[in-house]
């Protein structure tokens, strides 16, 4: 995976200059970052937090665990907590659908509060939980002391981290993920509006979450989707409420202008590789997951794949065996080309070993070979 300040030799789009202390732009589907600035820079997220409570609370649902109709109760602590809030109180029981209703459009803080204690027992346990699941998804410049955004020493995350688990939450959840459409919501008489304006003023926006403290800024994550493309895009410190909007929005508008996200078929990239002291001489290698790869628009044909594999491959093989690595390579020139995305390389089927004479005629045939070829193959 590259980065736009690593990729100025293929002719990497320039990104914009948005007034924000730092952001950072993800391709949802690849991974790849097409855009960033001080992105690994760890800031207060605010209410950026709630998305890990509700990634945790989706986590539950799909695994059974909890159940949307479920009542939970409302704790003094959740009740008095201030902030954005869907008004709880002690006297309320509210069910899990309706706080995570309150999460995700009204950022309530007494939703998340009462949610954390309902799922852990205390917001402190939930906190822990938080950070467990942080490391799992790779979120490196991360550490969780509440599960609202209040702002606490040691808490605190990036926008590199923020995007990255927008685009988890995409990704993991996509039924849920609707809920971060939505435009306003009405509870107990209430109705209070979403504050993510993109969702007004940009059409292919479809969520994710805002924050704001005096500390943090204006905050937004925000996604959107075209044809096989979603871009997340995450900006920390803006100046207002319409800042954090708009430079949201350049962000994702020069995403979608300058790049297109590619699904090569798996026959584009399978490979096949020579087998010794097999019952077969040969084996087919095949991509562990889908490949998608972002490049810019207009140097689609720029993209090519190298297999990295050790050689020579000796049987016994087993079926689903990581056996090499394919590199998606763009940039014309092969000496100067970058690296995109790496992904492993398993074999199609099984090859057993072979009889002792055919292990020895593979011996010698690997004995003549024996200083023409290193210990290490590439082939496009």
């Amino acid at each position: 995976m590259i980065s736009a300040s690593e990729a100025a030799s293929v002719s990497w789009p320039k990104a914009p200059q948005v007034d924000a202390t730092s952001w950072a732009v993800i391709d949802a589907r690849s991974g790849q970052v097409v855009s960033a600035n001080n992105a690994n820079q760890e800031l207060p997220p605010a209410s950026l937090t709630k998305m890990m409570t509700l990634y945790l609370a989706f986590e539950e649902i799909k695994l059974g665990r909890l159940d949307l109709n479920t009542r939970i109760t409302v704790s003094q602590k959740a009740w008095k907590i201030g902030g954005s809030t869907m008004f709880l109180e002690p006297r309320l029981t509210p069910t899990v659908k309706e706080v995570l209703h309150g999460i995700a459009t009204l950022s309530g803080n007494d939703a998340c509060i009462a949610l954390a204690e309902h799922i852990d027992g205390s917001e402190a346990g939930f906190a822990q939980r938080m950070n467990e699941k942080a490391k799992k998804l790779g979120l490196e410049d991360s550490h969780f002391v509440n599960a609202t955004g209040f702002p606490e020493e040691g808490h605190y995350s990036s926008a590199m981290d923020m995007a990255k688990l927008g685009a988890a939450l995409w990704r993991d959840f996509p039924d849920m993920y609707e809920i971060f459409n939505e435009r306003e919501y009405t509870y107990d008489g209430r109705t209070q509006p979403n504050r993510n304006r993109l969702l007004w003023s940009y059409p292919d926006a479809d969520g994710i979450k805002t924050g704001h403290t005096e500390e943090a800024g204006y905050c937004l994550v925000g996604s959107a989707e075209k044809d096989t493309t979603r871009f997340v895009a995450a900006v920390f410190g803006t100046s207002s409420d319409r800042a954090r909007a708009a430079h949201t929005k350049t962000l994702l508008k020069f995403s979608f202008r300058n790049f297109v996200t590619l699904r090569p078929s798996e026959r584009d990239i399978r490979r096949q590789v020579e087998v010794f002291e097999g019952t077969e001489g040969e084996v087919w290698l095949k991509p562990a997951d889908p490949i998608w790869i972002t490049v810019p628009k207009g140097n689609e044909s720029a993209l090519s794949f190298r297999l990295r594999y050790d050689a020579p491959l000796k049987a016994p093989i087993k079926e689903g065996e990581k056996l090499g690595t394919i590199d998606a390579v763009f940039g014309t020139d092969r000496d100067n080309a970058e690296v995109l995305k790496s992904v492993d390389m398993v074999a199609t089927r099984g090859v057993e070993r072979a009889s002792w004479i055919s292990r020895q005629w593979d011996g010698l045939r690997l004995w003549w070979r024996e200083g023409d070829e290193g210990s290490a193959s590439e082939t496009e």
